[in-house]
């Protein structure tokens, strides 16, 4: 069963358990409601009468004028002969009185103190014969002049007639809530519907794009919403366009590492056949043989560096060192490669940078990578500046500024980024693979600091910032990602 359709089940399943258990609940709280009702108006009507007719029994010294109380309450149901003794009723007055007929079927008995029958309002017990045992509720009338007890009204509600009128009341009730539940039931199918398309669509074109992806297509998912499902949808977006920059670099790479094996490879082939032929001296040959294999190491350190990063392995051998002679020992180092392409390499740092712990041969890779891209990246009659300074007191910047190639904006944001290589270093034949900047950052981040590069444009230059955090006792912060050997 598809995720829509299990969706729209449990919703609709829901609503309907939900539908059934309200009415069953409501079903038999209003029925047991109305039972007590039914229970409780004998016993309320039985005191409130009881207390009418000892008032009426008090200001008329006797049973005389009880008719005219149950007349008043609505109980007579026909005309009493001792109301019509004491009133002398007429017959427009029992019409009268017939009219106010109490609508409920009630029997009121009222029996005086010897138990012989005061009156029947249904005329069923002729007045002064002996009561028979009455059913209902009994209240008692009292002379409230001696306060004795001068008889007793009985209250027989017809529980037949109210049980009906209850049963036709209970049964409308269930009709009209079942309407009402199979028209909810509805619109929750109906909405249902509509949320399990909305919720499942976006999962069926992520279903469709990865099947895309995996059969080396691109695809793109609309964000139509701000929540989960479009911040799935913008996620997946971002990763689409995460691989298509990995497969463009990875292109690259193989076309770069090719290009970087194949061309030594080529020269070790030419001085070894120069020197199997004779049309090249041993002493020459090996110079360039050596050279080339170090071309070739130098792109497998490159890699390795690379794994390291990948795989969390950087392991950082701290040691205290002067960092002003860190750069010197680096800027020399580079020297002799600036003076063959004509490039004026330049040092401008204060004698009290301070002393910090640094893993030094891997700030030396940093700043060697860094240095090394400045010259290679500056024609002749170019300059490249290294200056140091602090910026406050608890950071160190070092940065490296050349007037060469420069970098387009928006190649800025990539130049860090693994096997990068602008288009303008590629057309100028600039050697590399782009692991140079990438594993710079990684090195300076390690020891807790950040890289930066800027440039205003193509041959405008680039000038590339590095921060490290000066601490009391150095070494990188715990969440810095380096293990510190």
């Amino acid at each position: 069963m598809s995720l829509r359709w299990r969706i729209m089940g449990a919703t609709v399943l829901v609503v309907v358990l939900t539908v059934l258990v309200s009415i069953g609940v409501g079903y038999y709280t209003t029925q047991t409601n109305l039972g007590e009702f039914v229970d409780d108006i004998g016993d309320d009507e039985a005191v409130q009468l009881a207390r009418s007719l000892s008032s009426e029994y008090t200001a008329a010294g006797g049973w005389e004028t009880v008719g005219s109380s149950l007349s008043e309450a609505g109980y007579l149901s026909g005309e009493n002969p001792s109301e019509a003794q004491h009133e002398g009723g007429s017959g427009a007055g029992a019409q009268e009185a017939s009219e106010t007929l109490h609508h409920d079927t009630v029997r009121i008995v009222i029996v005086d103190i010897d138990g012989r029958v005061v009156t029947d309002n249904l005329s069923e017990l002729a007045p002064g014969a002996p009561a028979p045992a009455l059913e209902g509720r009994r209240g008692t009338v009292f002379d409230l002049t001696s306060n004795q007890p001068v008889g007793h009204v009985y209250v027989d509600v017809n529980r037949a007639f109210l049980s009906t009128e209850s049963d036709g009341f209970l049964d409308t009730l269930l009709y009209l809530t079942l309407i009402g539940g199979a028209l909810t039931v509805g619109v929750a199918v109906l909405l249902a519907a509509w949320l399990s398309k909305r919720i499942t669509a976006p999962v069926s074109a992520l279903t469709e794009a990865t099947e895309a992806i995996a059969s080396g297509d691109t695809a793109r998912l609309p964000v139509a919403s701000s929540d989960e499902l479009g911040k799935m949808s913008a996620a997946f977006n971002q990763m689409t366009t995460t691989l298509e920059t990995q497969r463009e670099l990875r292109r690259r790479l193989i076309n770069d590492v090719s290009h970087e094996i194949n061309t030594p490879l080529s020269v070790i082939l030419l001085e070894a056949r120069g020197l199997r032929d004779g049309l090249q001296t041993a002493e020459n040959a090996s110079d360039h043989i050596i050279e080339e294999v170090d071309r070739l190491r130098g792109l497998v350190a490159d890699l390795d560096w690379l794994a390291e990063t990948d795989h969390g392995e950087m392991r950082l051998s701290l040691q205290e060192y002067s960092i002003g002679e860190l750069l010197a020992a680096e800027v020399g180092r580079w020297q002799p490669q600036s003076q063959a392409r004509q490039v004026e390499l330049s040092l401008h740092a204060p004698g009290d940078l301070p002393t910090m712990d640094l893993d030094r041969m891997r700030i030396s890779q940093a700043l060697g990578n860094v240095v090394g891209n400045a010259v290679h990246c500056t024609e002749a009659g170019g300059s490249v500046v290294v200056r140091a300074g602090r910026e406050g007191s608890e950071t160190l910047v070092v940065s490296v500024t050349d007037d060469g190639i420069g970098i387009d904006p928006s190649d800025i944001t990539h130049v860090f980024d693994r096997f990068y290589r602008t288009d303008e270093s590629r057309s100028r034949g600039i050697g590399g693979t782009g692991l140079g900047l990438a594993i710079t950052k990684a090195i300076v981040e390690a020891h807790g600091g950040t890289t930066t590069a800027a440039s205003e444009g193509p041959g405008q230059g680039v000038t590339v910032t590095i921060r490290l955090p000066v601490r009391p006792g150095g070494g990188p912060p715990a969440s810095s990602g380096g293990a510190v050997a």
